[in-house]
């Protein structure tokens, strides 16, 4: 089933320049980019993004990370879009992510792991609202 996803290539990958490799990597996974753009968040922006997980200890740092920065949100479109989206990612954690991925190749630690990307249906369709109005998208 073709699905939608959000993926964002946060601002350690940015900084190192690692944009248009990390987005070679996706189009040659079969990923097809129907919105990307350039933005820096606001704080106001990361936390309302990153609300989900404000009871955590870390969404103070993360909101801090997300704002130091530019990043590239992009929506994506390909058959299982979330679920091989994060198998391409990686894991969280790059010291732990699969030779390949985007995370073992770009990331450099757990908080500054290269990239973003959804982990539901749902929150896929939020995610790709909360950057991209529906005219945006092709």
């Amino acid at each position: 089933m073709i699905e939608r996803t959000l993926t964002i290539i946060k601002p350690d990958s940015v900084e190192k320049k690692n944009v248009g490799a990390i987005i070679a990597h996706l189009e040659s996974e079969g990923f097809e980019i129907l919105a990307a753009r350039m933005t820096r968040l606001s704080e106001a922006q990361a936390r309302a993004f990153y609300e989900v997980h404000k009871e955590r200890p870390f969404y103070n740092d993360l909101v801090a990370y997300m704002t130091s920065g530019p990043v590239w949100p992009m929506c994506l479109q390909r058959e299982d879009a979330i679920g091989y989206l994060r198998k391409v990612m990686g894991a969280t954690n790059p010291a732990e992510a699969e030779p390949g991925t985007i995370r073992a190749l770009y990331g450099e630690s757990i908080e500054r792991n290269a990239i973003h990307g959804s982990d539901s249906p749902e929150n896929a369709a939020g995610e790709i609202a909360f950057f991209f109005p529906t005219a945006d998208l092709a």
